[in-house]
């Protein structure tokens, strides 16, 4: 995520704690918010698309996607 777009998100918060947003505002933060957490999923995701366990014996297994974790 842009520099730019986390410096928002975190103006955002620092009013929100200090003032009501407005509306619009509001709608901005969520929208900001969303994107960041998108962001961080796809992240992770690849992160464990790339894990994988390595047992005892040495061999190594990697870590496969759960049907259960897609709901």
């Amino acid at each position: 995520m842009e520099k730019e777009k986390l410096d928002r998100i975190n103006f955002l918060a620092r009013k929100a704690k200090e003032t009501e947003l407005t509306p619009e505002e509001k709608e901005e933060q969520g929208m900001l918010r969303g994107e960041y957490l998108a962001e961080i999923r796809m992240s992770f995701g690849t992160m464990l698309d790339h894990t994988v366990i390595q047992r005892p014996d040495g061999s190594k297994q990697p870590l496969h996607k759960s049907d259960k974790a897609k709901h």
